[in-house]
């Protein structure tokens, strides 16, 4: 049942020559990981610095030419990824399709985002390229976001404060995360958390709209008016060839992030939560064992979640009172320490086994 497993990094798990343990592992694991993304983003202008390139030990942390003051995050937690800020460039009201010349596959999987009357489409082959993309839709201005690290699509509203902004990519990390940042302040956001976590908007939560990651056929046959995103981004990319290929498969986090054993790291996840409240997990492999299907309260709220594993994908109805994440366990884990799970009541076998297979 591989149809579920999202594109995301080249595995480095049989690297040629590496016989390495503990933490020597580890650092080789980062080191490869910021080579294999640079090669494959390319090498622009460097923007970086950090304390040993000139700062002194009063002076702020730099990395990618960000200030990381203040912080709402430890600064050793922020990490690079390998492209410098803008290595991998966000698209700015891009241009889109119907969905009758559209040249996807009924299989290519979607961000679908729906707003009063108007639907829009964002392929997933197009996002690990690009990974934000600033749009409007309904007359809202939007801002679609993804990280194949953690297997992340969230969708937000990208007026703040009254204030309309443009997110471009750090090109840094934060728990393995996408760090976007607002061009106007220069402020470095989580994703995952919608928080900024750095710079003058340091505490400030972006709005998360709802979304949903589906396949294009399932999502034209509810949305026959539905636009999509176009492949003439203005970019040239290999759209099609993921750069990521074999990471949702593994169970290599590249990037340090704490990881709860309790499944496999990748193991797909649907996430609510209240903004800044309680959290709740449904594995997917909680879902099988149940049945496929699960119904109960969450915080007074009805939550329906369904998983089926031979599309991949989650099937959600939950009030817009509660925001919702799809991603690999350990993001979620990662950024949820407190959160809930949904756990079957028959026994079971936890290791995902029947739904994924790790090398």
């Amino acid at each position: 049942m591989e149809q579920w497993m999202r594109s995301v990094p080249v595995s480095l798990a049989s690297a040629p020559g590496l016989v390495l343990r503990g933490g020597s592992r580890k650092v080789a694991r980062h080191v490869l990981a910021c080579c294999l993304l640079l090669v494959t983003f390319g090498f622009p202008e460097p923007v970086w610095a950090s304390p040993t390139d000139g700062s002194t030990a009063g002076e702020s942390r730099r990395l990618n030419g960000f200030v990381l003051a203040p912080l709402a995050v430890p600064a050793e937690e922020i990490l690079p990824g390998g492209p410098p800020r803008d290595g991998i460039p966000a698209l700015v009201s891009p241009a889109v399709t119907p969905a009758d010349d559209a040249p996807w596959h009924e299989e290519e999987v979607v961000v679908g985002v729906a707003l009063e009357d108007e639907k829009r489409a964002y392929p997933v082959s197009l996002l690990e390229w690009h990974e934000l993309v600033n749009d409007t839709l309904g007359g809202r201005p939007i801002l679609v976001s993804y990280c194949p690290l953690c297997g992340t699509a969230l969708v937000f509203d990208r007026t703040v404060e009254r204030e309309t902004h443009t997110f471009g990519v750090s090109g840094l990390l934060y728990r393995s995360d996408l760090l976007l940042y607002d061009r106007a302040t220069q402020s470095l956001w989580s994703q995952i958390s919608a928080r900024a976590v750095s710079g003058p908007r340091t505490g400030a939560r972006l709005r998360v709209l709802r979304s949903e990651m589906t396949r294009w056929g399932d999502w034209r046959r509810r949305h026959p008016d539905t636009t999509v995103l176009a492949a003439d981004t203005g970019h040239q990319r290999p759209y099609g060839r993921s750069p990521y290929a074999g990471y949702a498969e593994s169970r290599n986090v590249y990037f340090p992030a704490p990881i709860d054993p309790r499944y496999h790291p990748k193991m797909p996840t649907l996430g609510v939560r209240v903004p800044d409240g309680p959290a709740r997990a449904y594995p997917a492999v909680e879902i099988m064992h149940a049945g496929g299907k699960v119904k109960e309260k969450f915080e007074g709220h009805g939550v329906s979640v369904a998983f089926d594993p031979d599309d991949g994908v989650f099937r959600v109805e939950a009030p817009l009172e509660l925001e919702v994440v799809e991603g690999y366990w350990f993001a979620w884990a990662a950024f949820h320490p407190t959160t809930s799970v949904f756990a079957a009541s028959n026994a079971r076998d936890t290791s995902g086994a029947d739904i994924l297979s790790a090398p």
